[in-house]
């Protein structure tokens, strides 16, 4: 694996070294970008409670990536790649067995099929459409759904193929993407393991082992009932995807519609995707250890299972007008959306679900204030005890953005069944070389969740304070700090499923704390400063 890289990086060095030779009669066609992001942060709750009594976590991540763009007539070409890192977690000197961070944020081409604003093209029917083909990232209005999840470090990204339309102030963009594990000969099948794997794992016994083929593990621990037809089979503990879901997309097609009239904003979201069927097994023998999983692939001529897919709908539409302008009385920017997920889930559960929500952005001047409500539907406890899932996914968009800086709902931490309701208040000040920011919200649950014992915890999740301070110290100098305060109520261990009982719930520190300070640096290796002229 090494050395594949390490090839990989002589390749692509060679590439931009041939750029930069070509840079003096076609500078305009080529596009060089850096970044190095560093971020240091202080946990203490981040994300989940934590027991009384705990210390912060601290450490340092960094992601450095450089971005090459190069564009010739019709055909626009792009590439990101990045390494990702966390400060020591790698010696300082490794071996070549120790592996690496380093992988293609993203690599595509973009063809231009018609351009009424170009002699060369001689499609004329539409103004503008391309076909855009390979790894690349996908926003959406305001990344809501859909988004490039950019405050990870590693970020989010699809391969896929994208056809963009353009006419007359319309968009329409049609999306596909189709995932597999292996080209390998051999293979009778397009089942699709739906995570990042590692080569052995531990059983039941605690020996490691080979992970078995085309399975998903589970823990080794605790139980769980309807997992398995084995008396103490483990939950689910190895989350691969978007948004804390279990499971990435076998395939997905998505369809986004916008037009923009004066100072109006209607876009239309459909996007169907597609998960692998599995069933539940287990590797091994009572008397050295089982491995439990989730199996994805068939196993033998015997396997009989219809490895099919879960086939799940979100549709819904964003309306975003504007009134008034900043010189005058000042603006307000409204924005309210819809929408719906049905069909069935990762687990072949029945879906019924729904999220919506209306903020309002008044802005005068430097300073602005966004009142704002979301509602994301959850499932009852007799919704879950009838096999049926009303609990909305917002699909592989940038959580973090709208549920609390914290990252407690809708991330890789997990969500409450009982979905949410968010009503919340965000301040910021924007001056020339820094924006200060202040975001307030109150968090509960949009549906009844029960304890173990049967009693409804209350709906109240608790109260979360975000303040964020941002510097730009040049063109390509950017600080920004953060702090957050979380006052969890005695709900929240219940709704992420951090306690059984109200023992285990009286263990966790209630008030969480965060802190980060991020300096991010983007230099342009092209960028020539102007030259001032005498006069």
């Amino acid at each position: 694996m090494y050395k594949n890289v390490r090839y990989k990086i002589i390749i692509f060095a060679v590439f931009l070294i041939f750029g930069c030779f070509q840079i003096t009669t076609v500078r305009a066609q080529f596009s060089l970008v850096g970044q190095l992001r560093a971020r240091a942060e202080s946990r203490n709750g981040y994300g989940n409670l934590v027991p009384n009594g705990a210390k912060n976590a601290n450490f340092i991540s960094q992601r450095t990536r450089l971005n090459f763009g190069y564009k010739w007539d019709l055909l626009t070409f792009g590439v990101s790649v990045q390494d990702i890192r966390v400060w020591g977690a790698d010696a300082s000197t490794i071996s070549l067995a120790d592996g690496n961070r380093f992988m293609l944020h993203e690599g595509w081409a973009e063809l231009t099929l018609a351009n009424k604003a170009d002699t060369n093209v001689r499609f004329k029917l539409l103004d503008m459409l391309t076909l855009k083909i390979g790894r690349q990232e996908l926003i959406y209005d305001d990344s809501r759904l859909i988004g490039n999840l950019d405050w990870l470090q590693q970020a989010r990204q699809h391969d896929m193929a994208l056809l963009k339309a353009m006419h007359h102030g319309w968009q329409v963009d049609l999306g596909v993407a189709y995932n597999q594990n292996t080209d390998a000969a051999g293979i009778t099948n397009s089942n699709y393991l739906p995570g990042n794997l590692p080569a052995y794992i531990k059983n039941s016994a605690g020996t490691l082992v080979p992970l078995p083929a085309g399975m998903l593990p589970l823990a080794t621990g605790g139980s769980a009932a309807n997992n398995s037809s084995k008396a103490g089979t483990p939950v689910f503990t190895n989350p691969a995807g978007t948004n804390g879901a279990t499971q990435n997309y076998k395939s997905f097609t998505s369809l986004y519609i916008s037009k923009k009239i004066d100072q109006t904003k209607l876009s239309i979201l459909l996007f169907n995707d597609n998960f692998g069927k599995y069933r539940l097994d287990s590797v091994g023998a009572a008397a050295t250890g089982y491995v439990y999983g989730r199996r994805f692939a068939p196993n033998g001529s015997a396997d009989t299972y219809d490895y099919g897919i879960n086939r799940r709908y979100t549709y819904g539409l964003m309306l975003s007008p504007t009134i008034g302008n900043a010189s005058g009385f000042g603006k307000i920017a409204i924005q309210a959306a819809y929408y719906r997920q049905s069909g069935k889930d990762r687990d072949e559960k029945k879906m019924n679900a729904y999220h919506y929500t209306i903020a309002a952005t008044y802005q005068k001047g430097l300073f602005s204030i966004t009142p704002g409500y979301d509602v994301v539907s959850g499932s009852s406890t007799s919704d879950i005890a009838a096999g049926k899932n009303n609990s909305f996914d917002p699909l592989y968009g940038t959580p973090h953005k709208f549920w609390g800086y914290m990252d407690y709902f809708y991330a890789g931490t997990g969500s409450p069944k009982g979905g949410l309701n968010n009503p919340y208040l965000k301040f910021k000040y924007t001056a020339n070389t820094f924006a200060l920011g202040l975001d307030l919200h109150s968090f509960s649950l949009n549906k009844d969740m029960k304890k173990a014992d049967g009693t409804v915890i209350g709906k109240n999740l608790g109260k979360e304070a975000d303040l964020l301070f941002s510097y730009t110290a040049n063109k390509f100098t950017n600080i920004e700090l953060g702090y957050s305060l979380m006052k969890g109520t005695n709900s929240l261990p219940f709704a992420k499923a951090q306690a059984v009982n109200d023992a285990t719930a009286a263990t966790f520190n209630k008030t969480a704390t965060w802190a980060y300070v991020m300096i991010k640096f983007t230099p342009d290796f092209f960028y020539a400063k102007p030259v001032a002229i005498k006069q």
